[in-house]
């Protein structure tokens, strides 16, 4: 199982937890991973990009025209990433339009539940209900258990149960 994949958005969408959750997945399935994040100077409003290598890969950088799958937060940012993607790679985005890709207005989703944040968690259940990630849903409930405060728990799964039921 070999997967490349890309995460983009701005900062404060929840682009390394995202990556994160998806990396602890890989080690909890005893998958190799590797990820790399850019983000410099990327405060709240900046560009966030996360790369993540699932299988047995050297290097955690994606090149161009080698992603398998895109997750983007923002919108605007299709312009920039999306010559990461091969010809054939899965693109999911956040956005309000129709256009190129799977969208879904995850960010109204998210605001529904009461957290703006949580846009990240709706898009990754929308991955896993189109079946383009390495992994199912448990793998993602246990991985979000995981890794998000015990107070944000429930409302992280409730995020992810909304992008699994979405958009079917």
């Amino acid at each position: 199982m070999k997967q490349q994949i890309i995460v983009s958005g701005i900062g404060g969408q929840g682009v390394l937890f995202l990556t994160r959750v998806i990396a602890q997945v890989a080690v909890n399935t005893g998958i190799p991973v590797l990820t790399s994040e850019t983000h410099g100077m990327a405060q709240r409003g900046g560009t966030v990009l996360s790369t993540i290598k699932v299988g047995n890969f050297a290097s955690p950088l994606v090149r161009t025209g080698q992603a398998d799958l895109g997750l983007l937060l923002w919108e605007a940012n299709l312009p920039v990433h999306q010559s990461l993607l091969k010809a054939d790679g899965k693109l999911l985005l956040n956005a309000e339009n129709t256009g190129e890709g799977i969208r879904i207005d995850a960010a109204k989703i998210a605001r529904d539940l009461g957290n703006a944040v949580l846009l990240n968690l709706v898009l990754l259940g929308l991955a896993v209900q189109k079946q383009v990630l390495f992994c199912g849903i448990e793998d993602c409930e246990t991985a979000i258990k995981q890794l998000a405060p015990a107070r944000f728990v429930e409302q992280n799964l409730a995020a992810f149960h909304k992008g699994l039921d979405s958009n079917k």
